[in-house]
């Protein structure tokens, strides 16, 4: 038996079973794929999240090999451009996921964590009292070794939007809408590419565009539409040499590897878990790619899993109104925005508002990139995310 199972050794996994251990509790991180391994991601870790990160003492390694990134640009079809700063000596970093998840999985093992890849989670251990039901571990499976139950006093589902163990409890959901895919890859020989990340916004899409190192930068295409998303290195090359604004930049550029998608993105949780397990990371819901604050919540969210975790240990009935609570107070504004943002551009209208206050009030949209940037709590000071 472990005191904390953690499934799914993302950035929420990996730094739930960071904190877990680091305060002495017993802990085995899992994850389905082999590492280290490619992800589908913007790759930013914006100005936010590495506050998170240096509070928790995982920064340097992320900060020594990411690319600093001084802010954003959005545009729109017809040529408008905004272009904001996150602020003086503020600043995000680009990161390849691959690289990202295999640093912060190697400090939750510096830390005290057990750490196995290649591991299927078939099914939740669940336990019932008459109507009531404790979650205390799950069934494992490896390709080299005979398939498992580990005990736990406390499961923490950090496995994805498609987590498995949240799934089968019945506790995330695919909202009716939005509806978006996304198809994402790099691509080298861009012109013109900065210190920002950007942000092309169009009637029925939006193009993110990051820098990385490497001259390399990831883009992404999310639409509302599945055309074409089988086939994503077609549909995401055709779509950035077509638009008026990109087109001429990507002249001489190209995918260096077959780009990849996935979707439909959001996801609703309506609780943060039930008595035994607890929700983080894209498990827990996940909004929208657009604002490029995945990885701030991600952190954050493993972090407050692991409090709350470590919190009910005696009683883990009072896990998931414990972390209900820690959410809240960290994330209930900021998923307001989200979703705001979120409905704003799903509509040509939304687009063209967006378009028009890009016209007459470009201070909106700084005040926007910002804000999405979390950059608020990065001028607030790193203490408030020390664990």
């Amino acid at each position: 038996m472990v005191d904390v199972l953690v499934v799914g050794a993302g950035p929420a996994g990996a730094v739930a079973a960071t904190v877990a251990a680091r305060a002495g509790a017993s802990v085995l991180l899992v994850d389905r794929a082999g590492f280290p391994r490619d992800k589908l991601c913007g790759d930013t870790v914006n100005p936010g999240a590495l506050t998170s990160l240096r509070a928790l003492g995982l920064a340097g390694r992320v900060e020594a090999r990411g690319l600093p990134l001084d802010g954003m640009v959005l545009t729109s079809r017809e040529g408008d451009r905004v272009e904001g700063t996150y602020g003086r000596g503020i600043v995000a970093r680009t990161i390849r996921r691959r690289d990202l998840d295999l640093i912060l999985v190697e400090q939750a093992v510096a830390a005290g964590a057990r750490f196995e890849d290649g591991v299927v989670v078939s099914a939740p251990v669940v336990e019932r009292t008459g109507d009531d039901r404790v979650v205390r571990g799950a069934r494992l499976k490896s390709r080299t070794a005979a398939a498992r139950t580990v005990r736990a006093r406390v499961t923490i589902a950090a496995d994805g939007r498609r987590s498995g163990l949240a799934i089968r409890l019945g506790l995330i959901h695919q909202p009716r809408r939005p509806r978006r895919w996304v198809a994402g890859g790099y691509f080298e020989g861009i012109r013109d590419l900065g210190r920002f990340g950007e942000m092309h916004i169009r009637p029925s899409s939006y193009i993110g565009v990051a820098p990385i190192p490497g001259g390399v930068a990831n883009v992404c295409v999310v639409t509302a539409s599945r055309h074409g998303w089988d086939e994503p290195s077609s549909l995401l090359t055709t779509t950035v040499e077509r638009d008026p604004v990109l087109g001429p930049r990507f002249e001489r550029a190209g995918l260096t590897a077959r780009a990849v998608s996935m979707g439909p993105l959001a996801v609703d949780a309506h609780v943060s878990g039930v008595p035994g397990l607890l929700l983080a990371g894209d498990a827990s819901g996940f909004i929208d790619p657009m604002t490029g604050d995945g990885l701030c919540f991600a952190i954050r969210g493993g972090a407050l899993a692991a409090r709350a975790a470590l919190a009910t240990f005696a009683e883990p009935r009072d896990g998931p109104a414990e972390l209900d609570r820690l959410r809240r107070s960290a994330f209930a504004r900021k998923h307001r925005f989200n979703r705001s943002i979120r409905a704003l551009v799903g509509y040509p209208a939304g687009v063209r508002l967006g378009t028009l206050t890009a016209r007459v009030a470009p201070m909106v949209l700084r005040w926007t990139i910002r804000y999405a940037g979390d950059v608020a709590g990065s001028r607030a000071g790193e203490s408030r995310w020390a664990v």
